[in-house]
């Protein structure tokens, strides 16, 4: 059991530097490469917690997936500081407020949940969460899922109409031209001599 509770203590000390270290970085690689060391030390302590299948789950998804792609995009892109500091004072205050409403909330149930946490209850060795998390997110939060897929869906949507724009600096094929375009439009036949009557020609008198 200490050596549990040093465990769990240890991974939440660095969950909670990577985390602060995503906001707090000066390179979008550098915040995204805390973010998959937060989401890794996340999932060891719910490994902890006995909540294996999210564990792996998120491992899969979103340190597998997700995050790599988000790191691939950042590196892709012409991601410039400057631009991206402009800002940051004016809604520096309000962030801070959000924050600090954040962090208090979270302390409030922290405080009012400590007391009733009592140990573990044994399920048996025949116990699958997996099966029982499927059952309660289907069954008794079947509209929270579907509000959280709607509301996924939204911002995906909301993402592609705010990055979808016209570059004038890229070059875009029209299909239907392509289409109608005929071959005498495309190509064009010259017709020259071949080099021995150009030769024969030059050692004529």
């Amino acid at each position: 059991m200490m050596f549990t509770t040093i465990l769990f203590y240890v991974l939440a000390l660095v969950l909670v530097v990577a985390a602060f270290r995503v906001i707090t970085a000066s390179s979008p690689v550098t915040a995204v490469l805390h973010l998959i060391l937060a989401f890794a030390n996340a999932a060891m302590i719910w490994m902890l917690l006995g909540a294996e299948f999210l564990a792996l789950l998120l491992v899969l998804v979103y340190v597998g997936a997700v995050m790599v792609l988000f790191l691939f995009v950042v590196m892709m892109l012409d991601v410039k500081m400057e631009e991206l500091r402009t800002g940051i004072k004016t809604y520096l205050p309000l962030g801070l407020i959000v924050g600090l409403i954040m962090v208090g909330e979270m302390s409030f149930v922290l405080a009012t949940s400590w007391g009733q946490v009592g140990p573990a209850a044994d399920m048996g060795n025949d116990y699958n969460n997996a099966r029982t998390l499927g059952e309660a997110m289907y069954t008794e939060y079947a509209f929270a899922v579907e509000v959280g897929a709607v509301l996924l869906l939204v911002g995906m949507i909301a993402a592609i109409s705010l990055t979808l724009r016209k570059r004038r600096d890229v070059k875009y094929n029209d299909p239907g031209a392509s289409v109608r375009v005929r071959a005498k439009d495309r190509v064009r036949l010259v017709k020259m001599p071949s080099q021995e009557a150009v030769n024969a020609k030059g050692d004529q008198p």
